[in-house]
């Protein structure tokens, strides 16, 4: 391998999890921190840490030159922004490649052509990959709002085309709302993203969220790694996903893994991602949302079902190497299910940052756990509030619930509150169990 020693650009679990794969790969790791995360693990666990700045994101986790600066001094080879912050920026992966470091995630072309929505949908509607009747460029003002949705018809929903996690993103039922939801969008997008750029699309009434893992690389070849139903949300973020998804049949599924290569293909994608698309379960059909260009949150639920670890390929992939894999040899073994444990209210959902005074992880067959937290660690109430992730795996879906039930009971984390007790009331509730 070419690569040498990477620098993490994130913080929390998913910084634990790249170094803990780079470890595994023979490469150094330099960790960066802020000074609100001097004790934070992945800065305890890395070959090397840097202090990038004081404790807001804007001054470290998402300062370009500071982090351009620790790659400089450490002499880093590569950067894994993993998920969030600077991930899907496609300045910065331009940036390092400017500097001839290499960027582990797409490329800065690709991430600009997918990460804004109105062209990912335009790609999409080039590799024939089925829509929401909607707007094809951008919705500028009321009136052409207006007439849009008089075409398709209530409801709808507005979005922006920048960005994701629910901002900027309003459904309408009628008319008499529509001028008031939209400037509303367009002003919670231009805070949220700089960009207040907005597109509408029909509103799927009673859908399921599913999205593809896919995996690519720089010499043309790509694979999905099956599907993930992300239905529990709330506010448009998610917090219990599982793979596969358990309500689409074999042929849908292979129907769903072509398509999301075929647009993957279209981009010239050259990395892992993921395609989200919304499963409407009265036409039993589904429409493409968009490409989140990096890895996911939840993507240790594909990585038990298929045995593959995707950090790891992101690497090999970043370090010019073809797959390893093609897709007849992809094959769902089992079931799992993940739940993101977050440093919050269980009822009010508010989140509840402050010293972890003792803490247990469960354990056990099929039992996975990604987290950043330990004994006498405090939690920042600057960042993101989920500290852990909870993943089993099991031969079939009724194995997999059973056993996070059980984990959920073990769990232990003291001095904070958490939302063990959400995901315990979701877990025996009957529409999910019959899911």
């Amino acid at each position: 391998m070419k690569l040498k020693k990477v620098l993490i650009a994130n913080r929390g679990e998913i910084a634990v999890r790249i170094i803990r794969a780079c470890k595994e790969l023979g490469l150094k790791t330099v960790a960066v921190h802020s000074t609100a995360d001097r004790d934070a693990l992945h800065a305890k666990i890395a070959d090397e840490s840097i202090c990038i700045g004081p404790g807001p994101s804007l001054k470290s986790y998402l300062s370009i030159p500071a982090i351009m600066s620790a790659a400089e001094i450490s002499a880093a080879d590569a950067i894994h922004p993993g998920y969030g912050f600077l991930s899907e920026n496609a300045q910065f992966a331009e940036i390092c490649e400017q500097h001839s470091l290499a960027f582990i995630g797409p490329s800065a072309k690709v991430i600009g052509d997918l990460g804004d929505k109105v062209s990912a949908r335009n790609i999409a509607i080039l590799a024939k990959v089925p829509l929401l009747p909607g707007s094809k460029d951008e919705v500028r003002d009321f009136p052409e709002a207006k007439k849009l949705a008089e075409e398709i018809g209530f409801p709808i929903i507005i979005k922006a085309a920048a960005g994701g996690g629910g901002r900027g993103m309003k459904i309408v039922h009628d008319m008499d709302h529509l001028e008031s939801q939209f400037l509303l969008a367009q002003n919670e997008a231009e805070k949220a993203f700089n960009n207040k750029s907005v597109f509408i699309e029909r509103y799927c009434q009673r859908s399921r969220h599913v999205e593809v893992q896919i995996l690519a690389d720089q010499h043309g070849n790509c694979v999905a790694l099956g599907e993930r139903d992300c239905t529990v949300q709330r506010r448009h973020q998610k917090l219990i996903e599982e793979a596969p998804c358990p309500v689409i049949s074999d042929r849908q599924r292979k129907k769903l893994w072509k398509v999301a290569t075929d647009l993957a293909k279209a981009s010239n994608y050259d990395s892992v991602g993921t395609v989200e698309f919304l499963y409407d379960l009265d036409k039993k059909e589904f429409y493409f949302m968009e490409v989140n260009t990096r890895i996911q949150v939840e993507h240790p639920v594909t990585e038990e079902v298929c045995g593959i670890d995707l950090v790891k390929e992101m690497i090999r992939v970043a370090n010019g190497d073809k797959l390893s894999i093609k897709q007849e040899d992809v094959h769902l073994n089992g079931h799992s299910i993940e739940c993101r444990i977050n440093a919050e209210d269980s009822k009010t959902f508010a989140p509840w940052p402050g010293k972890i005074t003792d803490y247990h992880a469960p354990g056990g067959p099929g039992v996975r756990i990604d987290s950043m937290v330990y004994s006498g660690y405090t939690v920042p109430p600057l960042y993101d509030s989920m500290i852990a992730k909870l993943i089993t795996h099991g031969k079939d879906r009724e194995e997999a619930l059973v056993r996070m039930r059980r984990c959920l009971e073990e769990m232990k984390v003291d001095g904070i509150r958490t939302n063990i007790e959400f995901h315990q009331d979701v877990l025996r509730h009957p529409k999910f169990i019959s899911s």
